[in-house]
């Protein structure tokens, strides 16, 4: 085990030629940039959340090449020394190291973490911190891996009795799958696909699966990917991509999932039943606070990269903007009128591929407690966002995960992160 206050030197090292095209095809082709223009780490405010205000919109015939629209500007630290120690003491602890992990999970009363592998593999940390030997489940001969697909979640049903995987079959399709779960393990034979969801590109293909505290599946697609949605996906309620799904999946083959008759469009004869929120571009990941609402790092095209809140009264429905918005800045055709804007985005000077991450509500870092931690991909920083009054501000932590591919939380609430170049680490005070 060992703990690591930055990896700032290191995080270029694990950099492949397969990786910086993954960012790239994510990214609408720009390059990555490490200065990161977010406060250094202060102490946080809890945040208070409210809804943000929809911008107002112009005209442009052309997408932008550079950001334009206003970004929230952070204010300055709060640097009055705190007891018990600060953000400054956030140090991360390095716990496994797997092939390409992309989530981790947990199940109700167990105490081992599942971590699904890009290549198709789930596999288990043991209480003890060893790593089993055995795949708990291999899918490997049925997952393509190619840019962006792969095995891209797992969750388990709020009782524990289902594990539920999101992959790209060979073809490069998505796929809701299930199987029965007990202590014993995994019943391959109990296999059920709840949904499966055709994917025009290799890339966008979104990827978190997760149960809401309204113990709905709730599913995060991608606009079906190349680059500036040429489909037209994100403003198309008619498709489910460029999406966040809600539905009931059902232990029943030959009805694998209902529709939540409280979902937003329900009887609307233009749009999917499963929708819950739409316009969206690549949502790399969403989380649901504990405390309420639901958090999306949502991916950008050419100039920003952005994180949308949506309180837990405010979410059915919701339309982030894609593709005429791209954060806050026009991007392509007219303007949708219903746009909700981020509550914080940043430039391409920052980082260019945003992972979402949580609310922490754990209790090791007590001055992480009621921040949103999210980072980027390509740049590998972490940053802590909270809100003071009307101003968001995002601080950086003083860790770096290179090839941050995802945040997870344990049922303590306390937070881990996940490079696609092996590590797996938790969140500690040092």
């Amino acid at each position: 085990v060992r703990c690591i206050p930055s990896l700032r030197s290191a995080g270029h090292l694990f950099v492949l030629a397969s990786i910086i095209a993954l960012v790239l095809t994510a990214c609408g082709g720009s390059d990555a940039r490490s200065t990161a223009p977010i406060e250094p780490a202060g102490s946080p405010v809890a945040p208070e959340m409210v809804p943000p205000q929809v911008p107002e919109s112009g005209q442009a015939d052309e997408p932008p090449t550079e950001t334009s629209g206003a970004a929230p500007q952070p204010a300055q630290p709060d640097t009055t020394p705190v007891d018990p120690p600060g953000l400054e003491s956030v140090v991360l602890v390095e716990i496994a190291f797997l092939e390409q992990p992309l989530d981790l999970t947990t199940r109700a009363g167990d105490p081992r973490l599942y971590v699904a592998q890009k290549g198709g593999i789930v596999r288990v940390i043991e209480a003890d911190g060893t790593v089993a030997s055995d795949a708990f489940l291999d899918l490997r001969d049925r997952v393509s891996t190619e840019s962006e697909r792969g095995l891209l979640g797992i969750t388990f049903a709020p009782d524990g009795e289902r594990l539920y995987a999101h992959f790209s079959d060979t073809s490069g399709d998505g796929h809701l799958t299930s199987w029965a779960v007990s202590d014993a393990g995994i019943d391959l034979a109990s296999e059920i696909d709840h949904l499966v969801v055709a994917q025009p590109f290799s890339n966008h293909n979104g990827g978190r699966i997760t149960f809401g505290p309204d113990d709905f599946l709730y599913w995060g697609l991608g606009d079906g990917g190349s680059g500036g949605d040429p489909e037209d996906n994100g403003q198309n309620r008619g498709t489910l991509l460029g999406s966040v799904l809600r539905i009931d999946p059902l232990a029943d083959a030959d009805v694998p999932y209902r529709v939540p008759p409280d979902n937003p469009f329900v009887g609307d004869g233009d749009a999917r039943d499963e929708i819950w929120i739409w316009g969206l571009r690549n949502p790399w990941k969403f989380s649901f606070d504990t405390e309420g609402g639901i958090w999306i790092g949502d991916v950008g095209q050419s100039s920003l990269e952005e994180v949308d809140y949506l309180p837990a009264g405010a979410a059915a429905g919701a339309n982030l903007g894609w593709n005429g918005f791209e954060g806050t800045a026009r991007f392509d055709g007219d303007p949708p009128p219903d746009t909700v804007p981020p509550v914080f985005e940043y430039d391409h000077d920052t980082g260019v591929s945003i992972t979402g991450g949580f609310v922490y509500r754990g209790e090791a870092i007590p001055a992480l407690r009621g921040a949103y931690v999210f980072g980027d991909f390509s740049a590998g920083f972490v940053a802590a966002l909270t809100q003071n009054g009307d101003a968001w501000s995002a601080q950086l932590l003083p860790v770096e995960v290179p090839q941050l591919a995802s945040f997870a939380e344990d049922q303590s609430g306390e937070l881990y992160a996940l490079s696609l170049s092996g590590s797996v680490f938790r969140f500690a005070s040092g």
